[in-house]
């Protein structure tokens, strides 16, 4: 149990954000968390090892994430999310498959109002993240936000390297559209979950999980029956 407790500590932001990248309510996305962690620790023993721990993890957020758009019946369609007011879906131009690195300005030196002003531009970058599609608002928010390598991310969305890149110079190009200029701010900070959210995450994954044990620990009906003395009433 402590070896998972660690995982969860560990993977908390990463599963929030993965969620995230398929969903747009945080509240949604940390029911994702909850049910990736009880999937992933009744199949432990299926982990061999191919995949990174983080990446096995990814995907399972991701498989969990699809069903529960699918229960909310919240799929939209590229075309439909295109026509959307405000949402400009561009080509990025030229080609799609190169990449272009994120401009990052240094905060070290901000003062209050900077930092305030900071605050203010990542709510709304937030929101023109969360208005992409999902198959780029989760490439997105991998390559950029949770800075994971194009290989990396290529392997947790099973897709090619290729299509990594076009999806990410395509979210760019949409977020230039959105917010009438590209991003200028380093994003590490966007989509957080730590503290008090993190710890009230691991404490009701545990408890789902040692529910999970119990359960598999008692023994079902028949069972029951069947290992009771006979003449017993």
């Amino acid at each position: 149990m402590p070896a998972f407790e660690a995982i969860v500590r560990r993977f908390n932001r990463l599963m929030f954000r993965t969620a995230r990248g398929i969903v747009r309510d945080d509240s949604l996305a940390q029911d994702v968390m909850q049910e990736t962690y009880l999937r992933a620790f009744l199949s432990l023993g299926t982990w061999r090892g191919e995949a990174a721990l983080s990446t096995w993890l990814v995907r399972i957020a991701i498989h969990v994430a699809l069903d529960a758009q699918h229960r909310q019946a919240r799929w939209v369609s590229l075309e439909a999310l295109a026509r959307q007011p405000g949402l400009s879906v561009v080509d990025a131009g030229g080609d799609l498959t190169q990449e272009f690195p994120m401009t990052h300005s240094g905060l070290s030196e901000a003062g209050p109002e900077d930092r305030a002003a900071q605050g203010q531009l990542r709510r709304l970058l937030e929101r023109g993240i969360d208005q992409l599609p999902p198959i780029y608002r989760s490439v997105f928010i991998l390559r950029a936000i949770e800075e994971m390598s194009v290989e990396q991310t290529a392997q947790a969305l099973s897709v090619s390297a290729d299509v990594v890149k076009t999806r990410y110079a395509r979210a760019r190009a949409m977020l230039r559209g959105l917010l009438g200029t590209d991003i200028g701010q380093p994003l590490s900070e966007f989509y957080a979950f730590d503290g008090e959210r993190c710890d009230a995450m691991l404490a009701t994954v545990m408890a789902a999980v040692m529910s999970a044990v119990l359960a598999c620990a008692r023994p079902s009906a028949p069972q029951a029956e069947e290992s009771r003395p006979r003449g017993a009433a």
